[in-house]
């Protein structure tokens, strides 16, 4: 007998969609903008206030103070991922694993109806069928022989690949001695092995093309974490992030015309962790995959090497390994890293929602 459906419970408190990235969002476009801060000591001075008052002092020195803290962020992002290569839609041939659902969906369809080539490669079917601009094929990215042959076939249709988009991952959701051998083989191949067999077939391209290109890695902030019932997806996650820095330096030698972007999201809001609530929704707010294709888009759009943490949390996480180890062991309890998974249903549990109409 098939095991009663149970849909995972819902936030519907009226401050849920407040979030600690919400407040800074707010912070960085009013109090912490250079613009913003500027027109408090102008205000002061249209009201007649002296120089050397000290309200106007205090402004002025805050305004100085961000001005010369967007400066020196300017200077960083310069010095860490040098100027963009120039982009040009029409030219573009994108390629993103994974993207017959979810982000790699989303992104798919935006650059299709933007004009760009796009060909999507996943082993199901489109979820929204047909979409202008975009080609389907269907591919086992786990399978070297079926990638290389893809390959071929977008080479002849569509030209040489420009952007490669490595976003087609599994989740499992299991205890490590819960798992069969063959579950861990494929989440490994998948989230991991997968991005050498499309590096290899796709970037050589990319070095010989006159456009340059852009290589974006979709890593999770799980694999710098870790999480119980994760073990396999966070291992293959950090080994990405890991090729990801790898790959950056070597291309930065070799080939400085090929940008690199890595995302290392938190828990997004698609059908492959359906079912994961997260325990904290102001600390750790649930990603909108519509949020981390604004910002993919943006870096391959400007031509920018980048790293896209999102939420928060995810640009800091690197913190929470300098702690010592009983600090991290009451973090990790506080926030409820480990007891996430508990709720896990994945795609299969998105599908029977659907069926019966409370997945939209």
């Amino acid at each position: 007998m098939e095991a009663p459906y149970t849909t995972p419970p819902q936030r519907d408190s009226w401050f849920a969609p407040l979030s600690i990235d919400l407040l800074v969002k707010v912070l960085r476009t009013s109090f912490f903008h250079p613009f913003i801060a500027w027109i408090v000591p102008l205000c002061f001075r249209a009201q007649n206030m002296f120089w050397d008052a000290p309200p106007m002092l205090v402004s002025i020195a805050w305004a100085t103070f961000i001005s010369v803290c967007w400066i020196f962020g300017t200077i960083n992002a310069r010095l860490a991922f040098g100027l963009p290569r120039e982009v040009d839609l029409s030219e573009e041939v994108i390629v993103i694993t994974g993207g017959a659902s979810g982000l790699g969906l989303l992104i798919a369809e935006v650059y299709g109806m933007r004009g760009a080539t796009v060909a999507v490669l996943d082993v199901k079917e489109m979820e929204s069928g047909e979409a202008r601009g975009v080609t389907y094929y269907k591919c086992d990215v786990t399978d070297k022989a079926q990638v290389a042959r893809v390959a071929a076939d977008i080479e002849k249709d569509l030209g040489t690949p420009t952007v490669l988009i490595n976003n087609a991952a599994i989740v499992v959701g299991k205890r490590l001695l819960d798992m069969s051998i063959e579950e861990i083989d494929k989440s490994l191949t998948t989230n991991l092995v997968s991005h050498f067999y499309t590096l290899k077939t796709f970037l050589p391209g990319m070095t010989r093309s006159e456009l340059g290109g852009t290589v974006v890695t979709v890593s999770s902030v799980i694999g710098q974490i870790g999480a119980a019932q994760l073990t396999d997806y966070a291992a293959a996650k950090a080994g990405i992030t890991a090729l990801h820095k790898s790959l950056s330096a070597e291309l930065r030698e070799t080939h400085p015309q090929i940008r690199t972007v890595l995302v290392t999201p938190g828990q997004l809001s698609t059908p492959l962790f359906y079912g994961v609530q997260t325990p904290n929704t102001f600390l750790a707010p649930v990603v909108e995959p519509v949020d981390v294709a604004k910002e993919i888009i943006n870096a391959i759009d400007n031509g920018h090497n980048a790293a896209i943490g999102m939420p928060l949390y995810a640009r800091w996480v690197e913190w929470y390994n300098v702690l010592p180890l009983g600090v991290q062991a009451v973090f990790r309890r506080l926030a409820g890293v480990d007891a996430g998974m508990k709720t896990f249903l994945g795609r299969a549990g998105a599908k029977h929602s659907s069926k019966n109409g409370v997945l939209i």
